[in-house]
């Protein structure tokens, strides 16, 4: 009986020793890998008097599959309450990463907002200091926000200001951005961004670019500037009451230095991979300019 016991509890630990082995190798794995979160809300809980949004899920599966391809690994929430989206981000800005965090926030919002499932807020500036962390230093943050930032709609002309809450909000998001990080808004403070049953012209127009050939080494400043071209001169609003509109995103950056986040790894790059930030030591033979 003596033997048999002792053999249990030896298969016990055996058992035990090999879930933590097995733990630690996916701990090891998740930290050699870029990570992508998809927070996506299509569908509003009962009361709640924000509608449906259509195309939300074609957004999300066509991003899935693009980034994916660029070698990171992909999580998706949908429909998730105001506090699951902080607890989610929270989670998610202690989690190992190897250069670059990105995430995508798909809902209907406001200026300095996005809204839950369950209708309430979630604090942009909120999430983006919750990565101001040891865990994500010198790691590239990156922020993809799907979502209105008011209510007007853009007639394709320069207008000199936004109202005073939306020049407020936006100062404290800007305040609220962690150095190395970037956030990529679908329009800009103030105006209503576009949705439709084929997927969003920002999001879409992200993936097309990034599946061009010679889309996915180009830095990411101007791969932004490419971004916002695209959505501003090829898109037009059809329809009565929308005809004509446009869009026009906007890019908010405390890049310290120029990153390359979704092209792969090459020899010439003096061991850093592509998605590492590239110093002054890598550019100092370049010319100052001004243009």
């Amino acid at each position: 009986g003596r033997k048999t016991a002792s053999s249990s509890v030896g298969s016990t630990d055996c058992c035990l020793s090999r879930i933590m082995s097995q733990w630690k190798a996916m701990r090891d794995r998740s930290a050699e890998c870029n990570r992508a979160v998809l927070v996506s809300v299509a569908q509003f809980d009962h009361g709640v008097s924000l509608g449906r949004r259509p195309g939300a899920e074609r957004d999300t599966k066509r991003l899935h599959r693009t980034l994916s391809k660029l070698g990171f690994k992909v999580d998706i929430h949908n429909d998730l309450s105001s506090d699951e989206m902080y607890t989610l981000f929270e989670t998610e800005s202690r989690r190992p990463v190897k250069d670059c965090f990105l995430a995508v926030l798909s809902s209907h919002g406001e200026e300095g907002c996005v809204y839950g499932a369950d209708g309430k807020p979630v604090r942009l500036s909120h999430v983006f200091s919750l990565f101001d962390n040891a865990h994500m230093e010198k790691k590239t943050k990156l922020f993809f926000i799907q979502a209105c930032r008011g209510g007007d709609l853009d007639d394709g002309v320069e207008v000199d200001s936004a109202e005073g809450d939306a020049t407020e909000d936006s100062i404290t998001q800007y305040m609220s951005v962690p150095i190395d990080t970037a956030v990529m808004y679908a329009t800009a403070p103030g105006y209503g961004a576009f949705m439709h049953p084929l997927g969003a012209v920002f999001l879409q127009t992200l993936c097309t670019l990034l599946e061009e050939e010679g889309g996915q080494n180009l830095e990411l400043t101007r791969l932004m500037t490419r971004l916002s071209h695209r959505v501003a001169y090829t898109f037009e609003a059809k329809g009565r009451v929308l005809g004509g509109k446009k869009e026009m995103p906007c890019f908010l950056t405390r890049l310290t230095r120029e990153v390359f986040p979704f092209a792969e790894p090459r020899k010439d790059t003096d061991g850093l991979s592509a998605t590492s930030l590239v110093g002054t030591k890598n550019v100092k033979n370049r010319i100052p300019s001004i243009s």
